[in-house]
């Protein structure tokens, strides 16, 4: 048996000098040749007759290399489970050029170890939570939005305002020329949502059916279409129509809309508070997450390895890849190195290596009633969520991302308890990001 010196080259990489028996890989290789031949179909040979030279021809090679790549494998970690290490990511295998002996394949393994783990001191980390109440006031914002996107428009004999839905016919031109997508029937714009360009929309103020206008329109430097950029356009238009929004009544009806079966106006109200209150804590917790993940990353100095990093790099370009293809982007046009997700990874990688001594120093492993409890909770946000849970409970993938849910908030909960929380009374639309 061969005795491993392992060689430390940095804080992180090791190689190991190893070597592998030449006869034993050839009498692997003539072993696999020999059941080969015996229903090997090569041109010009019936099966079973193929000459030994012949088969050797076509799959020595690739049984050689297989068989060689077999036995590294073999030495390599039985010299990791002799010395315990905790081996990151897949050695690097470099053949000696100086080998002496020819029946005897010499090589280093170069490879990268977990680090050590020291978690830092967090007792002067400031942790800032937000505490946010759900009143009648934001229900009532909730319900405005909700009729809202429900609007209904009826014809008006007035001029257009603020809100109306103005139907058009329009021609543009550029120089005297239409340009393309300058013409348009039935056309329709909501005043002051914004959807148009500002003269567009401001020239439309005040008209009414049956009115006829030209204007000027200025697009703006980087307007989307190169050829218009920078440039004036003059639109005539033809209004065919102006109609005011006509929200439906907080009823019976409304409620209905919204799921509630007998319509009870209270009922939905309560539905919506606690959605409202579900979706804060929600934000709380995600806002307290964020500071914690910091706080551990600030705290804690760790090295991590190289490969880890650059598969994680990997990973983030592939994802990015797929959800650029997801949206009908051709990626093959467009560059990707890793190198712009290395700074990402790098922060990642960090985050699970001390995540992971977290969660094993402290023995904050999920427990399976936390993990039945989130699952609960997530369902709770549908209609049947009996079924939500019998889908999540059927789907490993699913409940292993809940685990992990359940996992980092545990370490959430440790870190609460090692710093100095600060609740910091806050409006639920500065929390929603309105403020």
């Amino acid at each position: 048996m061969q005795q491993a010196n392992i060689e430390q080259v940095s804080a992180l990489e090791r190689r190991v000098n190893l070597s592998v028996a030449m006869n034993a890989i050839e009498s692997e290789v003539a072993s696999r040749l020999k059941h080969v031949a015996r229903t090997a179909r090569i041109d010009g040979f019936r099966p079973g007759k193929v000459p030994m030279s012949v088969v050797a021809k076509q799959y020595g090679g690739e049984f050689r290399q297989e068989a060689l790549g077999t036995a590294i494998e073999r030495v390599f970690t039985k010299v990791v489970q002799d010395n315990k290490l905790k081996v990151a990511g897949f050695p690097r295998i470099e053949p000696k050029s100086d080998a002496a002996d020819p029946f005897i394949f010499e090589f280093y393994a170069v490879f990268e170890v977990y680090p050590e783990i020291t978690l830092g001191d967090l007792s002067a980390t400031e942790i800032t939570r937000p505490v946010v109440e759900v009143a009648d006031a934001e229900v009532d914002k909730t319900i405005d939005v909700l009729r809202k996107q429900r609007v209904q428009y009826e014809s008006a004999d007035r001029a257009a305002t603020t809100s109306d839905l103005v139907t058009l016919d329009y021609v543009g031109k550029v120089d005297g020329t239409v340009f393309a997508g300058g013409e348009a029937k039935g056309f329709r714009v909501v005043l002051g949502e914004g959807r148009t360009l500002p003269d567009f929309e401001a020239a439309l103020m005040d008209v009414k059916a049956g009115d006829q206008k030209t204007f000027d329109v200025a697009f703006p430097a980087d307007y989307q279409a190169p050829e218009l950029a920078g440039k004036t356009a003059q639109f005539s238009v033809e209004v065919t129509d102006v109609a005011e929004p006509k929200l439906p009544a907080v009823d019976a009806e409304f409620a209905k809309t919204l799921g509630v079966a007998d319509g009870d106006v209270a009922v939905m109200r309560g539905e919506i508070q606690a959605n409202l209150v579900r979706e804060v804590k929600n934000r709380v917790q995600a806002q307290v997450k964020d500071q914690v993940m910091q706080a551990i990353l600030t705290a804690t100095q760790v090295e991590t390895p190289k490969s880890l990093v650059k598969n994680e790099a990997e990973r983030l370009m592939e994802q990015a890849r797929s959800d650029m293809q997801a949206r009908g982007m051709n990626v093959a046009d467009i560059p990707m190195p890793t190198d712009i997700f290395e700074e990402r990874a790098q922060r990642r990688v960090a985050l699970g290596l001390i995540l992971a001594e977290v969660v094993q120093s402290k023995e904050l492993a999920a427990k399976p009633e936390q993990v039945t409890e989130m699952i609960e909770e997530f369902a709770q946000s549908y209609e049947d969520p009996q079924n939500v849970m019998a889908w999540y409970r059927k789907n490993p993938e699913k409940m292993q991302e809940i685990e992990s849910l359940a996992l980092e908030n545990n370490v959430v909960e440790w870190v609460l308890g090692q710093v100095k929380v600060i609740d910091k009374a806050t409006s639920f639309d500065e929390l929603m990001g309105k403020a």
